[in-house]
Protein backbone atom coordinates (compact mmCIF):
# COMPACT_ATOMS: atom_id res chain seq x y z
CA UNK A 1 0.00 0.00 0.00
CA UNK A 2 3.00 2.37 1.22
CA UNK A 3 4.43 1.76 -2.80
CA UNK A 4 1.47 2.34 -4.46
CA UNK A 5 0.68 5.61 -2.81
CA UNK A 6 4.40 6.62 -3.59
CA UNK A 7 3.77 5.70 -7.32
CA UNK A 8 0.54 7.86 -7.26
CA UNK A 9 2.59 10.58 -5.64
CA UNK A 10 5.31 11.00 -8.53
CA UNK A 11 2.53 10.22 -10.88
CA UNK A 12 0.85 13.61 -9.69
CA UNK A 13 4.11 15.49 -9.18
CA UNK A 14 4.61 14.52 -13.38
CA UNK A 15 1.51 15.16 -14.78
CA UNK A 16 2.31 19.23 -14.73
CA UNK A 17 5.58 18.59 -15.84
CA UNK A 18 3.67 16.72 -19.01
CA UNK A 19 1.02 19.20 -19.11
CA UNK A 20 3.46 22.20 -19.94
CA UNK A 21 5.38 20.69 -22.59
CA UNK A 22 4.69 22.39 -25.53
CA UNK A 23 2.61 21.21 -28.57
CA UNK A 24 4.43 20.45 -32.03
CA UNK A 25 4.24 23.63 -33.92
CA UNK A 26 2.99 23.85 -37.17
CA UNK A 27 5.46 24.11 -39.96
CA UNK A 28 4.51 26.63 -41.90
CA UNK A 29 6.58 30.20 -43.11
CA UNK A 30 4.19 32.41 -40.58
CA UNK A 31 5.73 29.88 -37.57
CA UNK A 32 8.95 30.05 -39.11
CA UNK A 33 9.18 34.08 -39.37
CA UNK A 34 7.82 35.15 -36.62
CA UNK A 35 11.33 36.23 -35.24
CA UNK A 36 10.94 38.24 -38.04
CA UNK A 37 7.40 39.38 -37.67
CA UNK A 38 8.39 40.18 -34.00
CA UNK A 39 9.90 43.36 -34.97
CA UNK A 40 9.47 44.30 -38.88
CA UNK A 41 5.44 43.07 -39.07
CA UNK A 42 3.79 44.86 -35.79
CA UNK A 43 0.55 46.40 -36.68
CA UNK A 44 1.63 49.33 -33.74
CA UNK A 45 5.38 49.53 -34.93
CA UNK A 46 6.94 51.72 -37.67
CA UNK A 47 10.63 52.68 -36.51
CA UNK A 48 13.82 53.81 -37.22
CA UNK A 49 15.00 50.61 -36.11
CA UNK A 50 12.92 48.30 -37.02
CA UNK A 51 11.25 49.83 -40.24
CA UNK A 52 8.39 47.62 -41.29
CA UNK A 53 9.05 44.78 -44.55
CA UNK A 54 6.21 44.06 -44.97
CA UNK A 55 4.52 45.00 -48.76
CA UNK A 56 8.37 45.72 -49.69
CA UNK A 57 9.24 43.81 -53.30
CA UNK A 58 10.47 40.68 -52.87
CA UNK A 59 13.54 41.03 -54.67
CA UNK A 60 14.65 43.81 -52.43
CA UNK A 61 13.93 41.99 -49.22
CA UNK A 62 15.94 39.35 -51.14
CA UNK A 63 18.44 41.36 -51.68
CA UNK A 64 19.00 42.71 -48.15
CA UNK A 65 18.90 39.81 -46.50
CA UNK A 66 21.75 38.41 -48.83
CA UNK A 67 23.97 41.72 -48.12
CA UNK A 68 23.13 41.04 -44.34
CA UNK A 69 24.29 37.73 -44.45
CA UNK A 70 27.72 38.69 -46.53
CA UNK A 71 28.28 41.70 -44.69
CA UNK A 72 27.44 44.21 -47.28
CA UNK A 73 24.81 45.85 -44.81
CA UNK A 74 25.83 45.52 -41.30
CA UNK A 75 23.87 44.70 -38.12
CA UNK A 76 24.85 41.75 -36.18
CA UNK A 77 21.32 40.48 -34.94
CA UNK A 78 20.34 40.41 -38.53
CA UNK A 79 23.88 38.79 -39.46
CA UNK A 80 23.74 36.20 -36.70
CA UNK A 81 19.94 35.18 -37.62
CA UNK A 82 20.53 35.29 -41.79
CA UNK A 83 23.94 33.78 -41.85
CA UNK A 84 23.41 30.08 -41.55
CA UNK A 85 20.31 29.97 -44.00
CA UNK A 86 20.35 28.55 -47.61
CA UNK A 87 19.09 31.12 -50.66
CA UNK A 88 16.39 29.43 -51.66
CA UNK A 89 14.99 29.87 -47.45
CA UNK A 90 16.11 33.24 -48.16
CA UNK A 91 13.57 33.84 -51.25
CA UNK A 92 11.00 32.41 -49.41
CA UNK A 93 11.37 34.42 -46.69
CA UNK A 94 11.08 37.28 -49.00
CA UNK A 95 8.70 36.41 -50.86
CA UNK A 96 6.09 36.21 -47.75
CA UNK A 97 6.55 39.11 -46.77
CA UNK A 98 6.36 40.87 -49.91
CA UNK A 99 2.62 39.73 -49.58
CA UNK A 100 1.59 41.22 -46.56
CA UNK A 101 0.13 44.24 -46.37
CA UNK A 102 -0.49 45.99 -43.02
CA UNK A 103 -2.05 49.24 -42.56
CA UNK A 104 -0.18 52.20 -42.43
CA UNK A 105 0.75 53.42 -39.13
CA UNK A 106 1.18 57.03 -38.00
CA UNK A 107 5.06 58.58 -38.10
CA UNK A 108 5.63 61.12 -35.53
CA UNK A 109 6.86 64.33 -37.21
CA UNK A 110 9.12 67.21 -36.20
CA UNK A 111 8.17 70.83 -36.75
CA UNK A 112 10.65 71.90 -39.40
CA UNK A 113 10.71 75.75 -42.05
CA UNK A 114 8.26 75.19 -44.94
CA UNK A 115 11.40 75.86 -46.93
CA UNK A 116 12.95 72.58 -46.16
CA UNK A 117 10.20 70.38 -46.63
CA UNK A 118 10.12 71.97 -49.86
CA UNK A 119 13.75 71.58 -50.84
CA UNK A 120 12.58 67.59 -49.67
CA UNK A 121 9.61 67.93 -52.62
CA UNK A 122 11.90 69.02 -55.03
CA UNK A 123 14.76 66.60 -54.25
CA UNK A 124 11.87 63.63 -54.47
CA UNK A 125 9.91 64.94 -57.39
CA UNK A 126 12.38 66.68 -59.55
CA UNK A 127 16.37 66.11 -58.07
CA UNK A 128 18.74 68.42 -58.75
CA UNK A 129 21.01 68.73 -61.80
CA UNK A 130 23.56 71.15 -60.21
CA UNK A 131 24.23 67.96 -58.41
CA UNK A 132 23.36 65.41 -60.35
CA UNK A 133 21.35 64.06 -57.83
CA UNK A 134 18.11 62.25 -59.65
CA UNK A 135 14.47 62.51 -58.62
CA UNK A 136 13.28 59.65 -56.41
CA UNK A 137 10.45 58.79 -58.52
CA UNK A 138 12.37 58.28 -61.65
CA UNK A 139 13.33 55.06 -59.61
CA UNK A 140 11.17 54.41 -56.76
CA UNK A 141 8.14 54.49 -58.46
CA UNK A 142 5.50 58.20 -59.12
CA UNK A 143 4.12 57.34 -55.88
CA UNK A 144 7.10 56.54 -54.40
CA UNK A 145 5.45 53.00 -53.14
CA UNK A 146 8.57 51.15 -55.43
CA UNK A 147 8.76 48.94 -58.14
CA UNK A 148 8.52 45.30 -58.21
CA UNK A 149 10.96 43.17 -58.14
CA UNK A 150 13.38 44.91 -56.25
CA UNK A 151 13.31 48.83 -55.71
CA UNK A 152 11.48 49.81 -52.84
CA UNK A 153 9.10 51.88 -51.48
CA UNK A 154 9.93 55.29 -49.68
CA UNK A 155 7.01 56.69 -48.27
CA UNK A 156 5.80 55.29 -45.15
CA UNK A 157 9.57 55.21 -43.66
CA UNK A 158 10.37 56.86 -40.81
CA UNK A 159 12.37 59.61 -40.78
CA UNK A 160 15.16 58.86 -38.26
CA UNK A 161 15.42 55.63 -40.43
CA UNK A 162 15.76 57.15 -43.92
CA UNK A 163 18.48 59.68 -41.95
CA UNK A 164 20.45 56.41 -40.84
CA UNK A 165 20.59 55.18 -44.53
CA UNK A 166 22.07 57.80 -45.91
CA UNK A 167 24.83 57.89 -43.04
CA UNK A 168 25.33 54.59 -43.84
CA UNK A 169 26.11 54.75 -47.27
CA UNK A 170 28.81 57.87 -46.67
CA UNK A 171 30.21 55.90 -43.93
CA UNK A 172 30.09 52.48 -46.58
CA UNK A 173 28.79 50.59 -43.85
CA UNK A 174 25.91 49.85 -46.12
CA UNK A 175 26.77 48.41 -49.75
CA UNK A 176 24.68 47.06 -52.45
CA UNK A 177 25.99 45.60 -56.10
CA UNK A 178 27.82 47.61 -57.96
CA UNK A 179 27.52 50.01 -59.16
CA UNK A 180 26.05 51.15 -56.25
CA UNK A 181 23.49 53.94 -56.91
CA UNK A 182 22.44 54.58 -53.59
CA UNK A 183 25.89 55.36 -52.03
CA UNK A 184 26.50 57.53 -55.15
CA UNK A 185 23.36 59.79 -54.53
CA UNK A 186 24.27 59.82 -50.76
CA UNK A 187 27.72 61.21 -51.32
CA UNK A 188 25.89 63.96 -54.01
CA UNK A 189 23.82 65.32 -51.28
CA UNK A 190 24.52 67.17 -48.63
CA UNK A 191 23.62 66.95 -44.80
CA UNK A 192 21.10 69.62 -45.28
CA UNK A 193 19.48 67.98 -48.37
CA UNK A 194 19.34 64.54 -46.21
CA UNK A 195 17.13 65.96 -43.77
CA UNK A 196 15.10 67.62 -46.13
CA UNK A 197 14.51 64.75 -48.22
CA UNK A 198 13.84 61.86 -45.31
CA UNK A 199 11.43 64.69 -43.54
CA UNK A 200 9.29 65.06 -46.91
CA UNK A 201 9.20 61.64 -47.59
CA UNK A 202 8.31 60.69 -43.57
CA UNK A 203 5.34 63.19 -44.45
CA UNK A 204 3.89 61.94 -47.18
CA UNK A 205 0.28 60.31 -46.18
CA UNK A 206 0.39 56.42 -47.24
CA UNK A 207 -2.95 54.89 -48.07
CA UNK A 208 -3.81 51.21 -47.25
CA UNK A 209 -3.88 49.89 -50.73
CA UNK A 210 -0.76 51.47 -51.92
CA UNK A 211 1.66 48.71 -53.49
CA UNK A 212 4.92 48.73 -55.41
CA UNK A 213 4.56 49.85 -59.50
CA UNK A 214 5.19 46.90 -61.67
CA UNK A 215 7.21 48.75 -64.04
CA UNK A 216 9.51 51.93 -64.36
CA UNK A 217 11.06 53.99 -67.05
CA UNK A 218 14.33 52.60 -68.50
CA UNK A 219 16.95 53.31 -68.55
CA UNK A 220 17.01 54.30 -64.88
CA UNK A 221 18.72 58.07 -64.54
CA UNK A 222 22.01 56.54 -62.64
CA UNK A 223 23.05 52.76 -62.98
CA UNK A 224 22.36 50.58 -60.31
CA UNK A 225 23.56 46.95 -59.85
CA UNK A 226 20.41 45.83 -57.60
CA UNK A 227 18.26 46.58 -59.83
CA UNK A 228 19.48 46.05 -63.30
Amino acid sequence: MRRLGHLLLLACAAGPVAAERPATLPDTIEQRVLACASCHARADRNDAFFPRISGKPAGYLYNQLVNFKTGARQFPMMTYMVSHLPDDYLREIAQHFSQQHLAPVATVQPALPAAVLERGRVLAMQGDRATGVPACIACHGKALTGVAPSIPGLVGLPRDYVNAQFGAWKNKVRRATAPDCMADIANRLSLDDVSAVSSWLAAQPVSAAARPDTSVARPLPIACGSAP
